[in-house]
C-alpha cells in the first residue's frame, strides 16, 4: 500500500485556516468578527483541523498498520504525541512568560493562578488538566491522538458499528454540559468527551479513503441540505437567535457539529483534487503555512495575543494597528513556515512523516 501525494487544494485550505486561527484570536478585531467563515456561521476553523488531524492520521495509522503491524502504527503515533506534548509545554512556558512581561499593562485573569504558584500550573500544564486562556487546543490533539488505537482496533473488530463509541462519548458530553472542570479554577476550552469524536469521525472518513479512494460520495439532496445549513448558520449567527445549548463551543453542540460537517462535507465533493486555484501562486503560499499548520498555530498565538493587548490598550488607533498588526503577522507566520520548509529540505533534515490524502 502507498502513501498518496500531498493535497495542494486540501493544503492551501489548512493554510487559510491558520491565518483564520490567528485573526480569530486577535479578540476584537473587524478582520476576526467579519472577514472569516466563522463570523458568517456556526463553527469556525477548531472543528475542521480536528477533523482534518482525525482524516489525516487515520489514514497515517491505517496505512502503518497495513504495512508493518498494529504495534509498529502505535509506535509512529507514539513518536508523533511526544513531539505534540513537547510543543505543548513550550507553548505553555513561553505565553506564561509574555503574560507575565506585559502584566504590568494589561491583566490576564485566566493566568492567575501561574503567577502564584508557577510549580504546581506547569505540572497541571504537563498533565494537560490546567488550561488558562489559549491553552486548550493542543492538549485536545493530544487527548484525540491517544484514543486513536482504541477507535482503530474497534474499527477493524467491529467495522462500522465503531461509530457508536464516538456517538456515545459526543451523547455523553451533552448531557453533561458545557464547563468541564479542570485543575486551579480552569475550564476545559473544548470538552474531550465532544470534541475528541469529531476527530475518531476524520479517522474513520480517512481510512475509508485510504482503503476505498472516496471518502464519501456526492450526493444532491445532501448538498442542498448542506447549503441550506450555512446560510441558516449566517443569519442566525448575526441574529443571535440560537442558545448555548445548540452552538456552544465548549460542548461542540449539535448545530455547530453539523455546520462544521457540512463545510468540510461541501469542499469534500464540490472542490476536485486538480482544481485550477490550487496550482496559482496564492494557494501555494496559503499551503506552506497549512503543510506546517502545528508550528504555525504555535507562534501564531502568541502573535493574536499581542494583537489583541494592543487593541485593547489603544482602542482609537485600532483603525491603523489592525492592518498592520494583522499583516505584518501574517507575513511573519508565512515567511516562518517557509524557513521550517527550507531547513527541512536540507539533505541532513529527516523525511516528513505525515501524509494528508484527499477527501
Amino acid at each position: 500500500m502507498q502513501a498518496p501525494p500531498r493535497d495542494q487544494r486540501l493544503d492551501a485550505f489548512r493554510g487559510w485556516m491558520q491565518l483564520s486561527i490567528f485573526y480569530s484570536h486577535a479578540f476584537g478585531s473587524f478582520t476576526g468578527a467579519w472577514l472569516i467563515h466563522a463570523g458568517w456561521g456556526l463553527s469556525d476553523s477548531s472543528e475542521q483541523f480536528v477533523f482534518l488531524s482525525g482524516f489525516g492520521l487515520g489514514s497515517v495509522f491505517a496505512l502503518k498498520q497495513a504495512r508493518g503491524s498494529f504495534g509498529n502504527a502505535c509506535r509512529d503515533l507514539w513518536l508523533r504525541i511526544v513531539k505534540l506534548w513537547r510543543m505543548h509545554l513550550l507553548v505553555f512556558l513561553g505565553f506564561a512568560l509574555m503574560v507575565t512581561a506585559l502584566s504590568p499593562w494589561v491583566s490576564e485573569p485566566g493566568w492567575a493562578f501561574a503567577f502564584e504558584a508557577p510549580v504546581l500550573a506547569a505540572l497541571g500544564a504537563a498533565v494537560m488538566l490546567y488550561q488558562p486562556p489559549f491553552m486548550g487546543i493542543l492538549p485536545l490533539f493530544l487527548f484525540a491522538m491517544a484514543s486513536l488505537p482504541v477507535f482503530a482496533w474497534a474499527v477493524e473488530r467491529f467495522g462500522a458499528r465503531a461509530l457508536l463509541l464516538p456517538a456515545t462519548l459526543y451523547a455523553a458530553a451533552q448531557i453533561a454540559g458545557p464547563d468541564l472542570p479542570a485543575l486551579f479554577g480552569t475550564t476545559f476550552a473544548f470538552n474531550p468527551l465532544a470534541w475528541v469524536p469529531l476527530f475518531m469521525l476524520g479517522a474513520w472518513f480517512g481510512r475509508q479513503a485510504l482503503l476505498h479512494g472516496r471518502a464519501i460520495a456526492r450526493n444532491r439532496v445532501l448538498v442542498v441540505m448542506a447549503l441550506a445549513l450555512l446560510v441558516f448558520g449566517a443569519v442566525c449567527h448575526h441574529a443571535g437567535w440560537l442558545p448555548n445549548a445548540l452552538m456552544g463551543k465548549e460542548q461542540l453542540a449539535p448545530l455547530r457539529l453539523l455546520h462544521a460537517l457540512a463545510c468540510a462535507y461541501l469542499v469534500a465533493v464540490l472542490i476536485p483534487r486538480d482544481v485550477a486555484w490550487a496550482r496559482s501562486a496564492a494557494a501555494g503560499a496559503l499551503a506552506v503555512l497549512g503543510r506546517n499548520s502545528l508550528q504555525v498555530f504555535s507562534l501564531g498565538l502568541f502573535f493574536s495575543f499581542l494583537a489583541a493587548t494592543a487593541f485593547r490598550l489603544w482602542p482609537g488607533a485600532q483603525g491603523w494597528s489592525e492592518p498592520l498588526l494583522l499583516g505584518l503577522g501574517s507575513l511573519a507566520l508565512w515567511r516562518f513556515a517557509r524557513m521550517i520548509e527550507n531547513r527541512r529540505a536540507m539533505p541532513s533534515a529527516p523525511p516528513r512523516r505525515t501524509h494528508i490524502i484527499a477527501l
